[in-house]
């Protein structure tokens, strides 16, 4: 017997009339490259995204076709979002951060019809321009920003949608059709890409609004630090229109500390998310100058492990509030997040430390389990690891155009992490899969090495890598960033500071001094590449 409800569909669509009505008055801010702080309406936002699906439809773009982003954090990309999505078509977000041959392969892949381009970005396409084929570029600028380029087929974003109407007549899509395409990062091969649903990321956005998720409301300012080009900048887009808390986008300046201040104190902003090296250099600016951001009160960290020293410092001097959160593109992107349980009073110091570094628990839509060599379950007493695995309703099943699943054969999807969770089920990431330390036939984690060793004041990055032992298999080697004007931190004394902090067997044999780490396209450390750097290296006692 089936239920007698209405089956309206899920879609982003949905989304944007509810943002419409509901929440159209809500701010949108930006920083952009033709206005230092640019400010409109969610309303606003959307009447030029029904521009947008027009002009696409008046050059030729059918549904199902899909349309490349090669933009920042602004409002012009956040129109792309839903003017693509909404459309029927799909929105390609693109990193600039790529090499040009992973672009060149991501954009053919995909077979983007068009690509949305920042400005500072048309030397990226001018230099792969005769490897990729699409019908044409348009320049997210006014006619007054439009940049010099020999690149045919070039159209001007506002000059597309002043010929437009707002009143685009939206087409009724099935919840199941695709929306957005996000690619990995591609450290080891192609990238590959994650095709998402409507249905998808309206669940997901559902998920990342609740209590124990970012816990967003109408009251929150938010400012997304995270890309919109990496994994739909985990979701504030589509959670602004469903919750209508005002928007902040950074541009191009989501590295800048003195622009991020800035922004949090002139708009109010009380949420905040991005990745740890982000919140490094706000803290960097905030020592250095004295300022404040006395609205920000809890701050989103993701997409690697973020030091507890930042955690602290943070809670300590700012009264900010550091939540970790795990996910990763083929989840689009959100697994868990770390509220606790109980209020911080519950906590002796100690607990709430090791409490807060955890990565959370599943949201409600995202299942987990951790499983040994042999794929059984491994038990969830915050010791034991094992390979994380998961399912859920918006856990790709399979990529962009291959036909083998990736899921194993009880349909789990294989995450690559190694985890431990304990019995609330909150999980820590204990390493990659293929960054696992073996030594002596026991596993030592290089995630767990790193942020003991970044821990030091001396200390600004770490990287841990296995190095062949003849005894022992493996044993860890400790690569270091110093922090700048520290010149003199020795090895000796970052291992003699791990000491007590880690098992003994664990402890690095050698620690190597580098002045940068390799990193990935999305800002992580790049192991493949720290493997290669470090290819020729042997242990002293070896």
């Amino acid at each position: 017997m089936l239920g007698l409800m209405m089956n309206d569909q899920l879609t982003i669509t949905s989304l944007m009339r509810h943002g419409r009505v509901i929440n159209g008055g809500s701010e949108i801010v930006s920083v952009v490259h033709d206005n230092p702080r640019h400010v409109y309406t969610q309303a606003e936002c959307y009447d030029r995204a029904g521009k947008l699906a027009g002009a696409l439809k008046t050059l030729g773009l059918q549904q199902g076709q899909t349309v490349g982003t090669l933009a920042w954090n602004a409002y012009r990309h956040m129109e792309a979002y839903y003017g693509i999505a909404c459309s029927g078509a799909v929105c390609h977000t693109i990193n600039p951060r790529l090499f040009p041959e992973q672009l060149v392969y991501i954009i053919n892949h995909a077979e983007d019809r068009f690509i949305l381009v920042d400005p500072m970005f048309i030397p990226l396409i001018e230099a792969i321009s005769d490897q990729i084929s699409i019908d044409g570029l348009i320049v997210m600028a006014a006619e007054d920003g439009m940049p010099e380029t020999s690149l045919p087929n070039v159209h001007c974003y506002e000059t597309l949608l002043a010929a437009e109407s707002k009143d685009f007549d939206w087409p009724e899509l099935d919840e199941q059709t695709a929306c957005s395409l996000c690619y990995t990062s591609g450290t080891t091969g192609n990238p590959k890409g994650a095709l998402y649903s409507h249905r998808a990321l309206v669940l997901q956005t559902y998920a990342c609004c609740l209590g124990d998720g970012m816990g967003l409301n109408a009251r929150d300012v938010a400012l997304p630090v995270v890309p919109m080009f990496h994994v739909n900048a985990w979701n504030m887009p589509y959670s602004a229109a469903l919750a209508g808390f005002k928007l902040v986008f950074p541009g191009s300046k989501m590295g800048d500390g003195a622009v991020l201040q800035s922004l949090i104190e002139s708009e109010g902003v009380s949420y905040a998310v991005g990745v740890p090296t982000v919140w490094l250099a706000l803290l960097t600016y905030l020592k250095k100058t004295g300022k404040k951001i006395p609205s920000l009160n809890r701050i989103g960290v993701g997409g690697s492990a973020c030091p507890l020293s930042t955690m602290k410092e943070f809670e300590e001097l700012y009264g900010v509030t550091t939540i970790a959160g795990w996910g990763m593109t083929e989840m689009a992107p959100l697994g868990t997040f770390n509220i606790p349980k109980h209020p911080r009073d519950h906590y002796t110091d100690e607990e709430y430390d090791k409490l807060r570094v955890r990565a959370g628990r599943g949201v409600f839509g995202v299942s987990m389990k951790i499983v040994d060599e042999n794929d059984q379950e491994v038990a969830w007493d915050g010791v034991a690891f094992g390979a994380l695995k998961v399912r859920g309703p918006w856990v790709i099943e399979r990529y962009f155009k291959q036909e083998e699943s990736a899921l194993d054969e009880n349909g789990w999807f294989d995450t690559g992490d190694v985890a431990s969770i304990n019995p609330d089920g909150n999980m820590t990431i204990t390493d990659r899969t293929k960054d696992v330390i073996k030594s002596g036939g026991e596993w030592i984690s290089s995630i767990d090495l790193e942020n003991c060793a970044i821990g030091h004041p001396g200390v600004a990055e770490a990287g841990v890598i296995g190095i062949a032992h003849p005894k022992w298999d493996e044993r860890p080697l400790l690569v270091i960033v110093r922090q700048p004007g520290v010149d003199k931190v020795s090895g000796d004394e970052v291992l003699a500071f791990m000491e007590g902090k880690i098992a003994k067997w664990w402890m690095p044999d050698e620690v190597s001094f580098v002045d940068e780490l390799p990193k990935t396209a999305t800002g992580k450390i790049h192991k493949v590449g720290l493997r290669q750097q470090f290819a020729d290296f042997r242990f002293s006692d070896t």
